[in-house]
């Protein structure tokens, strides 16, 4: 038996230089995505000549995009036979957990926009708002078609990121569950779906009421969920619990602060369930720091500290009750008003 001899690391350079073509690969991903190339291999493995006829892509410029992922380990190829990969299966639109509609989205909301992450740099406007002349959510509410990708690929991105999050956890007493900001109520569902005895409410932009009223027609859940459209600065719904997921980090204190404040004046004794990914103050790894390049370049909010919710939630007149670690990236957050 030959002696194991370990790989060498590869040069700093090499590292560093990868990490600088992180722009081609998302774009490499995106063509694939958008072509429904890993969904056509569901089935088995396909040629690159059937691939490209089945997508309307030329062969060789395909067949170099695949030869590129499959060094990144998306696909694995046998000749001329191209098939996924587990990790290459995310992009197909059947998988459990696709990653598809992120794909998609990520690169005709969020790509072209982070051109201009220097000037965010220098002068505290998001990225996007230099980009499209206004901020991403306005833009995106302008067109049904873009406000329903959205809401897609974020329960997409969150749903992958939320396993476990939920398990054992039980909502605080209250009959009226609002998900403010809920998008296709997919987290209300997972937390009232087998709790007959709760109602819930899903309030987001009017755009949004069609996804949602769909979504819950197909989880059956239309008679125990209402959706509404409004806008949450303004007047939310009055409820018993109030459940913000990924909502405040999407925006600045001042503002997050004006949306607490909304809050309680529906609902003065309500409970605060927030689901937020809570970044460690040091300099531990944690995935919402990669997000939080993403809110700096996209939005005006960011991912906050324990001791920033804490701050935050006072300012809007809630105590902080606690904050739940839980297996996944995001933590619960509960609060009650003071």
């Amino acid at each position: 038996m030959s002696e194991y001899s370990p790989q060498p690391a590869p040069p700093i350079t090499a590292v560093m230089t990868q990490m600088l073509a992180g722009f081609q690969v998302s774009q490499a991903l995106y063509v694939v995505a958008k072509l429904d190339i890993c969904t056509m291999l569901d089935d088995g493995p396909q040629t690159t000549a059937k691939l490209a006829e089945l997508s309307g892509a030329q062969v060789r410029p395909l067949s170099r995009i695949i030869r590129t992922l499959s060094m990144l380990g998306l696909f694995r190829s046998e000749g001329d036979l191209v098939e996924t990969t587990p990790l290459g299966a995310t992009l197909s639109r059947n998988h459990p957990e696709t990653l598809c509609n992120v794909a998609e989205m990520w690169m005709e909301t969020h790509y072209a926009p982070f051109g201009e992450l220097l000037h965010t740099v220098r002068t505290g406007e998001p990225a996007a708002q230099r980009f499209f002349g206004q901020s991403l959510f306005d833009w995106i509410g302008e067109d049904e078609g873009r406000t329903a990708q959205f809401a897609q690929a974020m329960t997409d991105v969150t749903g992958s990121m939320r396993k476990g999050l939920f398990d054992g956890y039980e909502l605080p007493a209250g009959e009226l569950v609002a998900d403010i900001g809920g998008s296709d109520g997919s987290v209300l569902a997972e937390l009232i779906g087998n709790r007959p005895e709760r109602r819930g409410i899903v309030f987001d932009q009017p755009a949004v009421v069609p996804v949602a009223t769909e979504a819950m027609t197909v989880r059956r859940m239309a008679d125990q969920v209402k959706v509404i459209g409004g806008d949450f600065f303004q007047e939310v719904p009055a409820a018993d619990v109030y459940l913000l997921s990924m909502i405040l980090h999407d925006w600045d204190d001042d503002s997050a602060v004006k949306l607490l404040h909304t809050i309680r004046r529906s609902a003065d004794a309500a409970r605060l369930v927030i689901v937020e990914g809570v970044v460690p103050a040091d300099d531990a790894p944690h995935p919402m720091k990669l997000i939080d390049l993403t809110m700096l370049g996209i939005t005006r909010g960011w991912e906050r500290t324990a001791d920033e919710f804490a701050e935050l939630l006072a300012a809007g007149g809630y105590r902080l009750d606690r904050i739940l670690d839980r297996p996944s990236p995001f933590s619960i957050i509960e609060a009650t008003a003071r």
